[in-house]
């Protein structure tokens, strides 16, 4: 099969500021939508008289579908057009944030955020599949620092903006602000994005079937764990059976003519330790957040507005360094600049985890935080870029899918683990006793970044950074050449 079956089908010269600037939006709008509901869960309780249990199904359902739709969602756009899926999925995740907004009681909301998950599903991978295709790889790192940088915009001011919504005009809000954005982009990306095709392969119902069960089985059982004990018959019974159905998946996969998972891809030591790498820091990340989190509001008092405002040096600078670090790696490359921001990451929760007491200032809390903030700043850009740069420009659509579906992974696990560590030592009571369990826990993340740094020691880069190992180079006829509109 030939580079010319499998790249852009647009022959004119992509926008690409457009491209950039419309698939930061959509995925500034999903990331986004993942957090932003968290502090409106006690008004929205309250509104929909149901237990607050009941209401974190609409975090859990929204992050199922998620992470279930992924893969699925990437091989669909390689056959059908990456820019037509795309916005089929912007499309969808438009319509049903209006239809969460509507919603009269508890069972419509967890139903609309399904769709909604399955909305972000498709937008998250094909969203980062169209920017790298639409540029060079030697950009790639300072365009994909961007793109990453508003993730972590996203998830800093998620409390701030779902408090100040909820406490300022009504909780509906939170979901009625990404129509007007939905609405406003979509016949713009109908326009201006450039379209590309993976391999036009056909779809494999089995395959879909065996990863999307064994991820929604794993991802329940996560969930489910401290709920209902890590030694239940139903968390043991859901992990052998997620473990068992994502084997049989692989296994499939090794047989199969036209693999929706390439196994080949995993040859490659970049792409497996980077997809391992990306599985422990976004772990970290996002468990470190939601505990601390959980520490300035239950702990020290702090309304969801001030307690996102103090988690700002943690998730907001991103949205500064990435970019920087992306152009860095650009031209030192991507192992130093990862492993530096890993360790440092490291070695701002450790800090936070050993002063995390009552009586240590939140100012210091936030110089580590900080500290951790930069290096998940030097992270975000340069670990899906050595993913995506290992593999050949045809497959971008499927790593990418693979690398999306770790990023959702990760979180899950970590957020699991550190949880049961809480439990272990603290509980919600008191003060002091969310404290007890806050700091063990953190020190639980601290260890998930260290991880994740070790592992980044063993990636290397492919021997030509815009032609990995094995691939076909890119034929000059079927590249994309542009420049920025």
């Amino acid at each position: 099969m030939t580079v010319n079956h499998l790249e852009t089908t647009q022959t004119s010269r992509p926008h690409l500021g457009w491209v950039l600037g419309l698939t930061s939006t959509a995925f500034f709008m999903v990331v986004l939508d993942s957090v932003v509901v968290i502090t409106a869960l006690p008004r929205m309780q309250r509104d929909l008289h149901v237990g607050l249990a009941s209401l974190q199904w609409t975090l859990t359902a929204y992050n199922i579908a998620f992470a279930a739709g992924i893969i699925t969602a990437a091989a669909v756009g390689d056959r059908y057009g990456r820019r037509r899926v795309f916005n089929i999925g912007l499309a969808l995740f438009t319509v049903a944030s209006a239809a969460c907004a509507l919603a009269p009681g508890t069972p419509e909301l967890i139903a609309a955020r399904i769709v909604q998950g399955l909305g972000a599903a498709i937008v998250l991978p094909l969203s980062l599949t169209i920017l790298t295709t639409a540029f060079p790889a030697q950009r790639r790192g300072m365009i994909v620092g961007i793109y990453g940088g508003l993730a972590g915009l996203a998830v800093a001011l998620g409390p701030i903006i779902g408090g100040a919504v909820t406490e300022g005009i009504d909780w509906h809000w939170i979901f009625w602000i990404n129509v007007p954005i939905g609405a406003l982009a979509l016949p713009l990306a109908m326009r201006l994005l450039p379209n590309s095709h993976g391999a036009r392969e056909r779809l494999d119902p089995l395959g879909v079937t065996l990863a999307t069960s064994g991820v929604v089985a794993i991802i329940w059982a996560l969930v489910r764990a401290n709920q209902s004990g890590w030694a239940s018959a139903e968390i043991i019974s859901c992990l052998a059976c997620g473990a068992v159905l994502l084997v049989g998946f692989a296994a499939w996969e090794q047989r199969v003519s036209e693999p929706m998972v390439p196994m080949r891809l995993f040859r490659s030591r970049a792409f497996a330790v980077g997809n391992i790498t990306t599985f422990l820091m976004t772990g970290a990340i996002f468990a470190a957040g939601f505990l601390v989190t959980q520490e300035f509001q239950l702990a020290r008092g702090y309304s969801p507005v001030s307690a996102g405002v103090r988690l700002l040096p943690f998730f907001a600078t991103p949205m500064i360094i990435s970019p920087i670090a992306g152009a860095v790696s650009d031209r030192v490359g991507r192992r130093p600049v990862m492993t530096t921001g890993l360790f440092l990451l490291t070695a701002g929760l450790a800090w936070a985890a050993f002063r995390g007491s009552l009586s240590t200032s939140w100012v210091e809390l936030d110089i580590a935080l900080l500290i951790a903030g930069v290096g998940v700043s030097m992270g975000l850009p340069t670990v899906p870029t050595a993913v995506l740069n290992a593999v050949a420009p045809a497959e971008l659509g499927k790593a990418s899918g693979i690398n999306y579906m770790v990023q959702r992974l990760g979180p899950a696990v970590a957020i699991a683990v550190a949880s049961a560590v809480f439990a272990a030592y603290g509980h919600l009571g008191t003060p002091a006793s969310v404290t007890g369990g806050f700091k063990p826990a953190l020190a639980a993340c601290a260890g998930f970044a260290l991880l994740a740094a070790l592992s980044a020691l063993a990636i290397t880069p492919p021997k030509r950074q815009d032609t990995p190992a094995g691939a076909e180079p890119a034929r000059p006829e079927t590249t994309i050449t542009a420049v920025v509109d």
